[in-house]
């Protein structure tokens, strides 16, 4: 019996590795679970907006300014606000008392532009005589949300600049930004067209030299038959303008002596000796100068300096954004329309 049992212990130990190799085969040839793949997601394509872009954003349009020879008549005012006590400038989300109400036609919802007239304004760039108008800055929007019988309460909406008590305040003008048009060559050279003609008489925030996207006012409005939309062109007469100036002077030594010593100099010339106007007589006649050329000279090109687009018109005015510049622009350029 004994017996029996090693020999039954001895086929089960020989046996074991053997059921383990069967078990581990049967594992590898067993078909792989079928693995759910899940497609990527679908990511869907964005809608090309092709509409035109507009030359100018709503804050551009908001804050431009104006010049007008028509003031505001019975204005009314900014007096007062929520927090008067702590602070005397308000701007956007700020609460305002206006000194008009439900007794004048004022409503909830109503809209109003901030404005601040600056007074009368001429220019010596212009060839119009006289005023050309009052320089109107223009602040920021407000929106009345309350209205009592004589007062009413507005929140500031747009903030070009601080308000300040005794800003006037009158109806929203609906501007619309020209569309910007498709881009065409830009002619540096480009010869009158006998349109009108005026000048970049003034600047936003007192600039002196503008670029893209900045605001100018010129001297062409509804009497010039100026609107809206239209192009012009900024140029410079040939010779005239620029930030700096120099003296048109050419310093040179005379032609008969300081070009070599009293005794082996070869002649009364050098490269750096004048030039001579009349080479084949002697070389102590008249010079050649820079002014002289100038002054004898046919007509050159003008120097085309930029464009611009017009945003509101005014009797003698014009308010304008640049939209392309070929180098620096500054008040005092001429402009024509396209």
């Amino acid at each position: 019996m004994r017996t029996f049992k090693l020999v039954r212990s001895s086929l089960i130990l020989l046996l074991a590795p053997l059921a383990l190799l069967v078990t581990a085969q049967a594992q590898n040839t067993a078909p792989a679970p079928t693995r759910q793949v899940q497609a990527p997601p679908t990511i869907a394509a964005p809608s090309e907006d092709r509409s035109p872009a507009r030359v100018a954003g709503q804050r551009e349009l908001a804050c431009a300014g104006y010049i007008t020879y028509v003031p505001p008549s019975n204005p009314i005012e900014i007096v007062g606000g929520e927090q008067e006590q702590e602070q005397y400038v308000y701007s956007q989300g700020d609460v305002i008392y206006i000194n008009q109400g439900s007794q004048h036609g004022i409503h909830v919802g109503q809209e109003f532009s901030v404005i601040r007239p600056r007074g009368m304004f001429r220019s010596t760039f212009s060839r119009k005589h006289g005023f050309l108008g009052n320089y109107v800055q223009e602040v920021g929007q407000v929106h009345v949300t309350e209205v009592r019988e004589q007062t009413s309460v507005a929140v500031v909406t747009t903030s070009c600049e601080v308000m300040l008590l005794g800003d006037v305040l009158i109806g929203v003008e609906q501007r619309v930004s020209p569309l910007q048009r498709a881009e065409v060559p830009f002619e540096r050279f480009r010869d009158p067209n006998g349109k009108p003609q005026g000048r970049i008489v003034l600047a936003r925030d007192l600039q002196e030299m503008v670029t893209r996207g900045q605001i100018v006012y010129i001297d062409l409005g509804w009497e010039d038959s100026v609107k809206p939309g239209d192009y012009l062109t900024i140029f410079r007469p040939s010779g005239t303008g620029g930030v700096t100036r120099f003296r048109e002077e050419e310093v040179t030594a005379t032609g008969n002596n300081g070009f070599g010593s009293e005794r082996y100099h070869g002649g009364p010339f050098s490269n750096q000796a004048q030039r001579n106007q009349y080479p084949n007589t002697e070389p102590y006649g008249p010079m050649i100068t820079t002014a002289k050329v100038k002054r004898h000279r046919p007509p050159v090109p003008r120097k085309v300096v930029g464009e611009m687009v017009i945003l509101g018109v005014q009797e003698r005015t014009a308010t304008a954004i640049i939209t392309r510049v070929a180098q620096e622009v500054h008040t005092g350029d001429y402009v024509e329309i396209q």
